[in-house]
């Protein structure tokens, strides 16, 4: 069952109907996780920058995109080794602030996988 998500407000986003307020990770077959933004704010002070680390925790094999929603206000980028990873990886990322990064969400087709950044 592909995974839709309703909608997101400042600190949350809501999917099937469920409110979350944390960032998640949308995996390939649908299932919905807290986003382990630790792995980055150890490396860099905040989550805002998406670490190598991270990176290789959110990617899965045979993801061909990946659909960051950068928060509310579009503050949440690839780290120059997390972009390169995914290049590596041919999984194509789009960025996008949190709101617009959903309605691409809901309208793509194919492997992908999501991380949505509710704040900032």
């Amino acid at each position: 069952m592909r995974t839709e998500i309703d909608e997101t407000e400042f600190g949350s986003i809501t999917i099937h109907g469920e409110a979350l307020a944390h960032d998640v990770i949308i995996r390939l077959n649908g299932k919905v996780k807290k986003r382990k933004k630790k792995l980055s704010k150890a490396i860099y002070g905040t989550s805002h920058i998406i670490s190598l680390d991270e990176a290789k925790q959110v990617y899965q094999e045979g993801a061909k995109q990946l659909i960051i929603g950068s928060g509310q206000y579009g503050n949440v980028t690839l780290s120059n080794e997390a972009e390169a990873y995914f290049v590596r990886k041919k999984c194509h990322v789009k960025l996008l602030p949190t709101p617009d990064a959903i309605a691409l969400w809901n309208k793509t087709e194919g492997p992908l996988i999501g991380l949505f950044h509710v704040t900032c």
